[in-house]
């Protein structure tokens, strides 16, 4: 069932102070309400049509704005909270105003855990010490970070979170139950869990929390998530739904479960951050493997997140990578919860410092400072595009995104450019030379910085002597070098030159099976077959003459 389509006066959008905000942000944004098809929120459709429809983020210039309360306020500016975040501007006027259903529209990385934690720890009563707000989040991860960053903002209030997930043991958590907690934040299978055995109740629940919602609808928690809301009193119960989408089951989801919601979005172009920079490398997919490494070499510090199309494609790229003697880990859908948690600890202490995984296995995964997200397969979709990207360039600080782009994916650049409104660049891939170079000028820094080297000079004894009497000191540094870098001065066969007319992959005459064979892409091959070819993009269309020139692959 489709939601009905209210119209802005069915909207009555308040701010603390009392003025009606969405008509002041419709009057900035431009909106002409005497137009028919202006005066309907297209709720349940693709919003991104309508871009015109967002309130402008210069609304509330900062957190002062809000009159929060003084125990929340005081941690709220410890944590560096200024500027709000564009969800933050819309969300927060909304949700802290009188009681009310809602629906958010935002990507991962845009604030929506300070968009719906400051409302919510504002209407929690501490004088009831029993659970009033449930927090639903699809990973373990992202429910201990939600956990951890509400604790934060409630020290001052005495609100703790209690996070509840499954992949560990029921003692500590019905411990925490016992105790009393004011705020829970669950994944939805172990909640389902405690509530089947009677270890916690929601009768007393106020705020409801649907976290990324498309998310735990996709990995299959609709049924869980429906049990849940059964179990809290709807007469009492706020729902608030973030989402990156607007699915038919999301639909289904706030029709069934929330009352004439207010509403929320940024425009797509606002899920980027504006400190992450976009680039692609043409390549073949046979090259893929070369090309990567080249590009973590080049890197000053890198420190990231490699996505793949598919499992098996991730363990394959993982184990070529260790054999070249990177620190590098995986994630993917086999991984048992220790194992995961295990990897994700190496990964946040940097001893391992790139993470191969699938964009399922990588759901709910926040790590601080990544410089780096490397689209091995790039994505087809844009929700998934903006997921991966927003990984990086967090708090203001500068990020990388790159893409590694064939010729049969090359249209997907330009549909993420007119979906994101923004500019991916196309990049030069790094020659072997200007990488040995790289890694020459960083062998330098640590060879001047060497500790006990005196105790080494003290076993070079008379056959070392000789030998070094007749190599000058350029020698002896060369010969080391050659020892310690033995890849970067192996003597490589040139790739055969192309013409710099020729820029389209392929032709119409050629035929299907000659041009899946001439770069990689034939249907015989297997992903796991090693050589990191094959299925990810067969059903991609093919290139199409109407469509803009292809850049030169390597």
């Amino acid at each position: 069932m489709v939601l009905p389509l209210p119209t802005v006066a069915a909207l009555p959008l308040k701010t603390p102070s009392g003025s009606n905000f969405l008509e002041r942000s419709l009057h900035l944004a431009g909106w002409n309400k005497s137009d028919p098809t202006n005066t309907r929120l297209l709720l349940g459709r693709d919003l991104s049509r309508y871009s015109h429809f967002h309130v402008r983020s210069d609304l509330m210039e900062n957190f002062n704005e809000l009159n929060l309360s003084p125990p929340l306020a005081r941690a709220i500016k410890e944590m560096g909270y200024e500027k709000p975040t564009p969800i933050q501007a819309q969300a927060l006027p909304l949700l802290l105003g009188d009681r009310t259903d809602f629906l958010g529209l935002a990507a991962t990385g845009t604030g929506k855990t300070a968009a719906f934690g400051i409302p919510m720890l504002e209407k929690i009563d501490t004088s009831h010490r029993h659970v009033q707000c449930v927090v639903m989040c699809p990973t373990r991860e992202l429910a201990i970070q939600v956990a951890g960053q509400i604790s934060q903002m409630g020290k001052y209030k005495g609100v703790q979170a209690l996070p509840i997930y499954g992949g560990a043991g029921y003692g500590d958590q019905i411990q925490g139950l016992r105790r009393g907690t004011f705020v829970v934040v669950a994944t939805p299978g172990r909640l389902v869990d405690h509530l089947d055995r009677g270890t916690i109740k929601l009768d007393q629940v106020r705020t409801v929390i649907l976290d990324e919602a498309d998310e735990m609808i996709s990995m299959g928690f609709k049924e869980d998530i429906e049990y849940i809301l059964k179990h809290v009193d709807v007469k009492k119960r706020n729902t608030w739904l973030f989402s990156a989408t607007m699915s038919a089951d999301i639909r289904k989801v706030a029709h069934t479960y929330m009352h004439d919601p207010k509403q929320a979005q940024i425009n797509r172009t606002e899920m980027l951050s504006g400190t992450v920079e976009q680039i692609y490398y043409m390549t073949r997919e046979a090259n893929k493997p070369d090309v990567l490494c080249k590009l973590i070499d080049a890197a000053d510090d890198f420190y990231g997140l490699i996505f793949c199309q598919t499992k098996s494609l991730v363990m394959d790229l993982t184990d070529l990578l260790k054999k070249r003697g990177y620190h590098v880990d995986c994630l993917h859908g086999d991984k048992g919860q220790k194992e995961r948690e295990r990897t994700l600890s190496l990964f946040r202490e940097r001893k391992v410092n790139m993470l191969v995984c699938t964009d399922v296995a990588a759901r709910g995964l926040d790590v601080k400072e990544l410089t780096y997200v490397i689209n091995y397969s790039i994505s087809r979709e844009l929700d998934s595009y903006v997921h991966r990207i927003g990984r990086t360039a967090r708090s203001g600080k500068k990020g990388l995104a790159l893409s590694l782009v064939t010729p049969n994916t090359f249209e997907l650049v330009s549909r993420l450019e007119r979906m994101t409104k923004s500019k991916i660049k196309q990049g030069t891939i790094p020659t072997h030379r200007e990488v040995g170079s790289k890694k020459l000028s960083g062998f330098l820094a640590k060879l001047q910085e060497a500790k006990n080297h005196q105790r080494a000079e003290a076993m070079i004894d008379q056959a070392w002597e000789k030998v070094l009497e007749g190599m000058s000191k350029k020698e002896i540094a060369g010969r080391f070098l050659a020892l310690s870098y033995p890849d970067l001065f192996v003597e490589r066969v040139p790739e055969p030159s192309h013409s710099s007319h020729s820029t389209r992959p392929t032709t119409h005459h050629e035929p299907h099976r000659d041009r899946n064979r001439r770069y990689g892409q034939g249907h015989h091959r297997s992903e796991r077959s090693g050589s990191f070819v094959g299925s990810n993009f067969r059903k991609f269309p093919s290139p199409k003459s109407h469509h803009r020139q292809r850049p030169q692959s390597s």
